[in-house]
Parts: structure tokens; C-alpha cells; sequence
């Protein structure tokens, strides 16, 4: 079995670090240059390559959720090993970085569907990851390395740690910049269009949030505990062409942390999901076409700045 012991990159300018476990390629960690972890791992994660890691950011690709129930929830970018590249490692002045890669003939695991064993479908994914003293950039390049055209959606599926066990604390962990965007409750199956209200984790949490009209980045601010303040913006393109990027909002609430076992049953006090993702509107990756999706998750004022 490969190893999936972390590989940590730390930025020697700022001291802001960022370890990548190769299972999934899933970021575990995120410390800025005060020291600060801004991500959630659970307590009970299981981190030696037999499932996905709770916690960090997962990869959800080619599908977030299960629209198609002949592959795995989520896909399988986050249940197989991703390849370092060592020779991607740098650390200079503006900040350090690596780049993980995966073919889809190293995907092993819970491929499924159309992308099962024999597929003519063929992908190569890249995470390209690069940290300095109050930022985080993800950026996933995916190539259609075969003839076919495939749909697809990506996602990261990125938990934030919330300070003081305050995420239902609705003065101290909210989310703004979702005004006008249309709303699925995957727990009620209610949709509406959002207000000006922020978002709050009030019960079980599980809404995407579709933008409307030209919108295209996504561009949001939010509080996860006490002093701690967040700016995450998304964008992404097929083929050079910009795609309207969701954003989803994720909270188990008390009692479905209790029914997952690799979850802390109190820990979801301690935790919000913000996740960005390519979800609608998002054409046909044809062959030797390029798809780019990136996040920037930065350590903000209270003004967002």
C-alpha cells in the first residue's frame, strides 16, 4: 500500500504552512503566517487510505453529491492516490507551493458508471497548491487526455475550523455574498431565492447555492468563531470559457454527526463547510480540452479586507 504520511510545504517568509495528505490529494492543514489552522479535520478521520479523509478539502470530481447514482457520492478523485511531483516544490518570496497529479489508470478505486474499468474516457487531474502569510490558493486543472467529451462537475468540499466550538452562534459564524443566489436545501428540499440575510447554521446544514443572471466568481466573506475572519473567491473555465461557480454550505448538525463514524459527534460546533464548485451550467470537457478551477481563501479584517 502507498504511504499517505502528509507532505508538508511551509512558506519561510511568513511561516504559513499547508500539509497535503497523497490519499485524495486532500488538504489537511492550513496555518497562515500567525500560526493560525484554518481547516476542520475530524478527531475519528481516517487517514491511512481506506476512505476518504473527514475533513480538510476533499475533491469532488466528476460529481458533487450523487446526480448519478452509478458512481460513488462525490466521485472518485478523494478515494484514490495522487502522484507528488517533488520537482513542482518551491518557496520563494511570494509564497511556496507543489503540485499533486493524478491519471485516471491510477484511479483504483470507486470508479464506477461510465468510468468503470474499460471506459474510452480518459482524464489527468492536477491540484496545483501554493500558500503565503494570509492565503491559500487551489487551483485543479483538469485535461480530457482522450477523444470522447465527458459532463462533469468539481468541487472543493473545504472545512473551516470554527474557534470557541461556535458554529451555531449565529454572531459568531455566518456567511455573506450569497444575496440573489437561488438556494437548494438538500435536508428539506425547499428553494427560494436568498435575501439579504447571512447565512447561519441554525439546523442541519446542507444548501447549494446556484449564482443567477451574469454572475460568474464567486466572491464571499465569512466569520468562524471569534476574530476569525474569511475570504474565499472561486473561479472556473472550460476551454477558456468562464463558468458560474456555486457555492455550498454544509453543517451536520447534532444529530447526523452522530449516525457518521468518522466524525466527532460533538465536533460539529466546531466546523463549517464553505465549498466552491462547477456545478451548473458546465459544458461538455471535450477531448484535449482543458478545464481550471481555482479557489483563494485568504485571512481577512472584519471589513473583509
Amino acid at each position: 500500500m502507498a504511504s499517505n504520511d502528509p507532505i508538508t510545504i511551509t512558506h519561510s517568509a511568513s511561516g504559513a504552512s499547508v500539509s497535503i495528505h497523497p490519499f485524495g490529494a486532500t488538504i489537511t492543514s492550513f496555518k497562515n503566517g500567525d500560526g493560525k489552522e484554518m481547516l476542520f479535520v475530524s478527531r475519528d478521520a481516517i487517514t491511512n487510505g481506506t476512505k476518504a479523509i473527514r475533513g480538510g478539502i476533499p475533491i469532488c470530481f466528476p460529481q458533487f453529491g450523487q446526480p448519478d447514482k452509478t458512481y460513488p457520492q462525490h466521485g472518485f478523485m478523494r478515494n484514490n492516490y495522487w502522484t507528488f511531483l517533488p520537482d513542482s516544490k518551491y518557496d520563494g518570496t511570494d509564497g511556496a507551493g507543489c503540485d499533486f497529479e493524478i491519471k485516471l489508470a491510477d484511479v483504483v478505486n470507486s470508479r464506477g458508471g461510465k468510468w468503470d474499468v474499460g471506459t474510452t474516457l480518459n482524464v489527468t487531474c492536477k491540484l496545483s497548491i501554493k500558500v503565503d502569510g494570509s492565503s491559500m490558493t487551489n487551483t485543479m486543472t483538469m485535461v480530457n487526455t482522450g477523444t470522447e467529451g465527458f459532463d462533469f462537475q468539481a468541487l472543493f468540499h473545504t472545512y473551516y475550523s470554527v474557534g470557541g466550538g461556535s458554529s451555531l452562534d449565529s454572531t459568531k459564524c455566518f456567511v455573506k455574498g450569497l444575496a440573489g443566489y437561488a438556494v437548494t436545501d438538500k435536508f428539506t428540499g425547499a428553494e427560494y431565492t436568498l435575501g439579504d440575510d447571512v447565512v447561519t447554521i441554525d439546523c442541519p446544514t446542507d444548501r447549494v447555492y446556484t449564482p443567477v443572471g451574469d454572475t460568474m466568481d464567486l466572491d464571499v466573506f465569512f466569520m468562524a468563531g471569534p476574530d476569525n475572519f474569511v475570504s474565499v473567491k472561486a473561479n472556473g473555465s472550460v476551454d477558456g470559457t468562464a463558468i458560474p461557480i456555486s457555492g455550498v454550505v454544509w453543517n451536520p448538525h447534532k444529530e447526523n454527526a452522530e449516525k457518521m463514524g468518522d466524525f466527532g459527534s460533538d465536533q460539529y460546533v466546531d466546523m463549517i463547510c464553505v465549498e466552491p464548485g462547477m456545478l451548473s451550467n458546465v459544458p461538455n470537457l471535450e477531448g484535449g480540452k482543458t478545464a481550471s478551477f481555482t479557489q483563494v481563501v485568504t485571512c481577512v479584517g472584519a471589513d473583509g479586507k
